[in-house]
């Protein structure tokens, strides 16, 4: 019997492992076949999306990759991760697996199904343009609802008014008009699957001194007795605050006195005239130069909407939630004395049906009841009523055409600062408001109603408002 040497058993190699002197330590062997650790994941995507399908693998390098969709290799799949071309509704329900290779041997993953769903619609949501003004930087941006992103924007027919260009990406119509007159024109949206949507809009655009009028409509919406502080920023107010961080903000807004009458006085003819609460338009009828009498003169419209008032034409005391003290314009004696300008006094209840059937008039002074003025309620009830009535009017092609709308307050709640008190006075323009805009200039009630005549071109200015400071810089206007 032949009997090994111990260096003869040393150097016998034992199923890849090998003895090193007496010590018995043990080394694997490195080689190994390819093994998935994580497998490829099911996806979801909307029609004209792509998918993406990634494996993680471990074994001797170099690992080799190919992608297969129902079993059949696609070409130049060859990496960790593969991505489709954008899908089709064919794509949906397809399998996805990827081989794994090196010199051991090879592994298929477990196959990984792609859902494809149908995109909405591709569609224009945006209705209407705002107008603009000759020399006067103008931007408005379209906006698209459904398909799938990106878009692409284009000019299908007809032409932009001459200075304007429209992003092909962005949506965004931009530029300086040069030339006044109306332009007509469709626009074209894409979507990346090719599906596509077409709307016509058209934009006026004016001279800086045409008709000497820089609105068409303006709309003064009076709130009651709240301190400045106790609105901006406050979140019981949301939606008055979002209006202001969209348009403008007279951030050194007074009232002119207290109690209230001698505010609303000031905002119509220019002066307190009283500071009696208690007077009515039977006690204490006013024949002072006034806003009625001088747009009339200027042949513009006006009505007065009153929520809560008893019926068109009323002239009489308070009743209910309706307070005549915060309705100026039924003291008025160039109302009072004349059956046809008294028909101008309506119920609120009628403002949204001279909104929707386009017939609101050139000038509209609005009062909320007791209650949703803030009055008598808190001013989250107010914000809520303004969200509900007046939100429609901003959004409402009339508006943006040429429409300003002014929330202030008549006085504040307990500051006698200049009068009144600091209030809000929110300036709101869908075609010329500067964005997000705060002046810290003084202003008072008289400068409010030299806006609201100026800005319907009435040159004769009732009381201080003929000598009140303008209010231009809030909009991106040329002053008439």
């Amino acid at each position: 019997m032949r009997i090994r040497t111990l260096a003869g058993l040393l150097a016998i190699p034992a199923m890849g492992v090998f003895f090193a002197g007496c010590s018995g330590t043990t080394i694997s062997n490195p080689h190994a076949a390819p093994r998935i650790t994580v497998q490829p994941a099911n996806q979801s995507v909307t029609t004209g999306q792509s998918a993406s399908f990634s494996v993680t693998a471990t074994g001797t390098a170099p690992l080799s990759y190919q992608w297969q969709k129902h079993g059949s290799a696609i070409s130049g799949a060859t990496s960790t991760t593969y991505t489709t071309p954008p899908t089709t509704s064919v794509d949906n329900g397809a399998q996805f697996d990827v081989v794994v290779s090196n010199s051991l041997g090879s592994v298929t993953s477990a196959a990984a199904t792609l859902t494809v769903t149908a995109a909405s619609p591709v569609k224009i949501a945006t209705t209407s343009l705002p107008n603009g003004q000759v020399q006067v930087a103008y931007s408005a941006t379209l906006q698209a609802t459904g398909g799938t992103t990106p878009y692409t924007w284009s000019v299908a027919s007809g032409s932009l008014p001459a200075g304007l260009s429209l992003g092909s990406t962005s949506g965004t119509i931009s530029g300086t008009p040069t030339t006044a007159g109306q332009a007509s024109f469709t626009t074209q949206l894409a979507d990346s699957a090719g599906n596509k949507a077409s709307a016509g809009f058209s934009i006026d655009i004016t001279s800086a001194t045409q008709g000497g009028a820089p609105f068409g409509h303006i709309i003064i919406v009076v709130e009651e007795n709240t301190d400045y502080a106790s609105v901006v920023g406050s979140s019981s107010a949301p939606y008055l605050n979002s209006l202001i961080n969209q348009y403008g903000l007279a951030t050194q807004y007074y009232a002119n006195t207290h109690p209230s009458i001698g505010n609303y006085f000031m905002l119509t003819t220019g002066q307190i005239l009283t500071n009696d609460d208690g007077q009515t338009p039977q006690s204490f009828p006013v024949s002072s130069d006034n806003v009625v009498r001088e747009l009339l003169a200027a042949g513009k419209t006006w009505k007065g909407y009153a929520e809560d008032l008893p019926s068109v034409g009323y002239t009489g005391d308070s009743i209910g939630n309706y307070a005549v003290r915060h309705f100026p314009l039924a003291y008025l004696t160039d109302v009072q004395n004349d059956a046809t300008q008294k028909q101008n006094l309506v119920p609120f209840t009628q403002f949204a049906s001279d909104l929707s059937s386009s017939k609101l008039p050139n000038y509209s002074f609005v009062t909320p009841n007791l209650c949703n003025d803030a009055h008598d309620c808190s001013f989250s009830i107010a914000d809520t009523w303004l969200h509900n009535n007046i939100d429609p009017l901003i959004k409402s092609p009339l508006f943006m055409k040429d429409g300003l709308l002014i929330i202030v307050f008549d006085e504040s709640g307990g500051d006698n600062t200049h009068g009144g008190g600091r209030v809000v006075c929110a300036l709101i323009s869908g075609a010329v408001s500067k964005k997000a805009f705060q002046s810290t200039t003084l202003y008072q009630h008289q400068n409010t109603l030299r806006l609201t005549l100026e800005g319907l071109g009435v040159k004769t200015l009732p009381g201080s408002a003929s000598s009140a400071p303008a209010m231009w810089e809030f909009f991106n206007i040329t002053p008439p």
